[in-house]
């Protein structure tokens, strides 16, 4: 049943009551609760002016000012690590299967990171802190360590694609790894919430420019489209390498850092029980977008750099060489690399942020984007200094950079079984999520994803142990 509408007169005035109310409250609560109680207020005002004059307009606007952490959680899921991945893994194998098997993994991104939105919606608690409420300290620690180890790992591959995308234009790597660190720190530091989000999300945008750069590039679209049906694997691979290839694209499809980011960005963000549908449909466009930037990625070099003398041994900086000789030229090889630090800086603020939120929700720190640096320090110290140590190993001479790129992936794979295990604990516990309780067919689509997780890494397990034995 709709809800009755106010007169004008009568809604304005009650309008400005509780105008005057909120701001008296604004007035006496601390900075994360102020900051998140008028971002709540202004999605009140929304939904009322919705109810007293409906339409098109307002309810986009409502839904603009909900979105966020789905969009931003998978676009940085397209970081610089996997940017390099994508491109690796075209260059190496084609599009004959990674194109459908990256199709694939669109769906596996939404039923894990979606229930990441219930969880925190419901609880109004991040990732770390339910693991920590509710399998006491062991656990939390055996996850907060996993978590923390893969952040900074993660972190390197960013800075790694910062200083190797600036390196196009002549900037040295110790100023780009700086530079990177110094904004990563000032967005975080000095933005609240609301402004910390919007500006990561046109950050983000940046991680589009790998699609026109596709379709600029004339790939051979009738094999792309018969890629979609084949899931052809070249004759004659290692099936070790390809297994190993099959994990890193998994270990940049889902990684823990992202069940941490979103739950906690929802806790921040202030989203409630209505405002989960919203928050799936934000985690679905970002699913939808991180697929269309990967599968780009992959056609791109699948089409240009694949099947040139050893090309399966290239790395990032010979495959830009290549594809400077490709369709999109210089000019698209110089906006790859504007690309490629794009996607590092964007991750590097949302991994850095679930350092934070992680930290602060294990020890109980003050922990919020709200706060102040000199009311949150340790708070945002948490975060950042495994980004500094990030940056200063992109420095180290001779550090095997390619082949930590692609590692990196595999580990976020392999801790990922773990990590997803707590989830489903917590999403199937009535007590915790009510009527948001999973349904047996998220159960059965969350298990067979921890299931494939589980056999691949199993798998590059045996071959690593018996390299000649497939």
């Amino acid at each position: 049943m709709r809800p009755s509408r106010m007169p004008a007169k009568e809604h304005t005035m009650a309008t400005e009551v509780q105008t005057k109310n909120i701001t008296n409250l604004l007035a006496s609560l601390p900075d994360d609760q102020r900051h998140r109680v008028a971002d709540r207020w202004r999605v009140h005002q929304q939904r009322e002016a919705l109810i007293q004059r409906p339409s098109f307009w307002k309810r986009f606007w409502l839904f603009l000012t909900l979105i966020g952490p789905g969009i931003l959680v998978m676009i940085a899921d397209n970081d610089a690590g996997g940017v390099i991945t994508y491109a690796q893994t075209g260059a190496a194998y084609g599009i004959g299967f990674f194109i459908p098997f990256l199709i694939l993994m669109v769906p596996v991104a939404y039923v894990v990171q979606e229930m990441t939105v219930r969880l925190g919606a419901v609880t109004h608690r991040g990732h770390a802190e339910m693991i920590w409420g509710r399998y006491g300290p062991f656990w939390g620690a055996f996850s907060l360590f996993d978590l923390v180890v893969a952040n900074i790992l993660t972190l390197v591959t960013e800075f790694i694609g910062i200083t190797i995308g600036m390196k196009m234009f002549g900037v040295p790597a110790v100023w780009s790894a700086l530079g990177g660190f110094l904004i990563v720190a000032g967005v975080l530091l000095f933005l609240r919430y609301h402004t910390w989000e919007r500006v990561a999300l046109w950050v983000a945008v940046g991680n589009l420019i790998f699609v026109p750069l596709a379709i600029a590039s004339h790939p051979h679209w009738g094999q792309v489209v018969k890629a979609l049906g084949s899931w052809h694997i070249p004759a004659g691979i290692a099936v070790s390498g390809f297994v190993y290839v099959i994990l890193a694209n998994l270990g940049t499809t889902i990684a823990p850092w992202m069940l941490f980011f979103q739950q906690s960005s929802v806790v921040d963000k202030g989203l409630t029980e209505k405002d989960i549908p919203i928050g799936q449909a934000d985690t679905a466009i970002g699913t939808i977008l991180m697929g269309l930037v990967a599968i780009a990625l992959v056609a791109l070099t699948g089409s240009w750099v694949y099947g040139l003398s050893g090309a399966g041994n290239f790395g990032i900086h010979r495959i830009m060489a290549a594809l400077a000789h490709s369709p999109i030229g210089s000019v698209g090889t110089g906006l790859f690399g504007l690309g490629l630090v794009e996607a590092g800086l964007i991750a590097a603020i949302a991994i850095t942020a679930s350092t934070s939120w992680a930290v602060g929700e294990a020890l109980k720190l003050p922990r919020s984007i709200n706060l102040r640096p000199q009311h949150a320090l340790p708070f945002y110290l948490s975060g950042l200094l495994g980004t500094a140590l990030a940056a200063l190993t992109v420095l180290i001479p001779h550090a095997p950079l390619g082949f930590l790129n692609l590692t990196v992936q595999v580990v976020a794979s392999i801790f990922m079984p773990a990590a997803m295990m707590f989830l489903l604990l917590l999403l199937n516990d009535p007590e915790i999520m009510g009527q948001h309780v999973n349904r047996p067919w998220q159960n059965m689509a969350a298990f067979s994803i921890v299931g494939l997780l589980m056999v691949a890494d199993g798998l590059y397990g045996f071959t690593v142990v018996f390299p000649h034995a497939l």
